[in-house]
């Protein structure tokens, strides 16, 4: 029986996300499988994936054929590389405790260049967010200033019509006065 690694499609209209099964060739893509090693999900900002890394090296090392995009899945989790690593163990090249040591050296790494890419998202996401609020506080203090401008003017127009209402009455007042005292 051939088996393959390879992914069945789950979710809903574009928002998909895929169990990572092992599974005999001849059958459906979302179809019967023997086993269930883990889950894919390219909806999330870095995709998100989990796998049981032994099982996974297990099919791998008995000839299960991944696919090409669960062959990458396997290769950015280390699968591959382990799997590398025994067949050097098996032919001699090097002892268990160096592969071992090889392999931690490049999690080591690999996590390390996986933070510094998360740490770049999460300084970019709070670059634009700061952008954004430095963008919303001008345009509300221009915004501001064209309110107080415009309060100024009308206070001003205000007193102006104050004043000559004022001046308007006093001249009033001053005609009814003269009128009001005999010429002499």
């Amino acid at each position: 029986m051939a088996t393959k690694i390879r992914l069945q499609r789950h979710g809903r209209k574009s928002y998909a996300y895929y169990p990572i099964v092992i599974a005999d060739s001849r059958a459906p893509r979302d179809g019967k499988f023997i086993e269930r090693i883990g889950s894919y999900n390219p909806n999330t900002n870095p995709a998100t994936i989990s796998l049981d890394f032994d099982r996974a090296l297990y099919w791998v090392e008995v000839g299960a054929q991944p696919t090409d995009t669960v062959r990458s899945i396997l290769s950015r989790e280390g699968v591959m590389l382990m799997k590398h690593l025994r067949g050097g163990v098996k032919k001699g090249a090097f002892n268990e405790e160096e592969a071992q040591r090889r392999f931690d050296a490049w999690k080591a790494a690999h996590t390390k260049a996986e933070n510094a890419v998360q740490a770049k998202l999460e300084a970019k996401a709070e670059a634009d967010a700061k952008a954004r609020f430095d963008a919303e506080a001008e345009k509300n203090r221009v915004k501001g200033e064209e309110v107080a401008k415009k309060k100024a003017e009308k206070l001003a127009a205000e007193e102006a019509a104050a004043k000559a209402a004022l001046e308007a009455e006093a001249a009033a007042e001053e005609s009814a006065e003269a009128e009001a005292t005999p010429a002499e």
